[in-house]
């Protein structure tokens, strides 16, 4: 039995990540977005004043509130709901991760004072760069790379065939 669940928990903790990372791709725009146009400050100095474990409590009310939305969002897949579903699951992740990541920024040194926290955060990191480490991830950051340049050459041509046209018309 366990020769049979040992690789099926290494598939799941590689997707699992693999969707975790492709979310953060996106959630760590927006974030940085966020601290650059919205400036709260006293509420920035209030969560950098809390001790260690009221930062924890604080750190884990996202993944409370929102990792429901997950279920909901299956549901609403299984209903036949697809696009709802799928909006609601995406918009519930990258705002979950867009929080987390934020109060994790703030609050990581308090965090990383509490021994459990700073051996399950060890535990992440290492099933993280294990992960970033094995040939499918280099092949699919490659392909990912691939596709962003080949969108940005395909954007510069639009844009240039835009420029031409509007010359033209003058």
């Amino acid at each position: 039995m366990k020769r049979i669940l040992k690789p099926l928990t290494y598939i799941l903790a590689a997707i699992y990540f693999l969707v975790d990372a492709v979310f953060m791709a996106v959630a760590k725009p927006i974030s940085r977005w966020i601290e650059r146009h919205f400036q709260f400050r006293r509420l920035r100095a209030w969560i950098r004043s809390l001790p260690p474990y009221p930062s924890l409590a604080l750190f884990s009310v996202p993944v409370i509130i929102l990792e429901p939305v997950k279920p909901v969002a299956a549901y609403f897949a299984a209903t036949g709901q697809v696009v709802s579903g799928a909006v609601t699951f995406i918009v519930g992740e990258l705002l979950k991760l867009v929080l987390v990541e934020r109060l994790f920024h703030l609050t990581r040194d308090k965090l990383m004072r509490i021994p459990a926290f700073a051996w399950v955060y060890g535990k992440y990191a290492a099933a993280k760069a294990w992960l970033q480490a094995t040939e499918a991830w280099r092949a699919i950051r490659a392909l990912a790379r691939a596709v962003k340049d080949g969108a940005a050459r395909a954007r510069a041509r639009l844009v240039g065939s835009f420029s031409r046209l509007a010359t033209s018309r003058d």
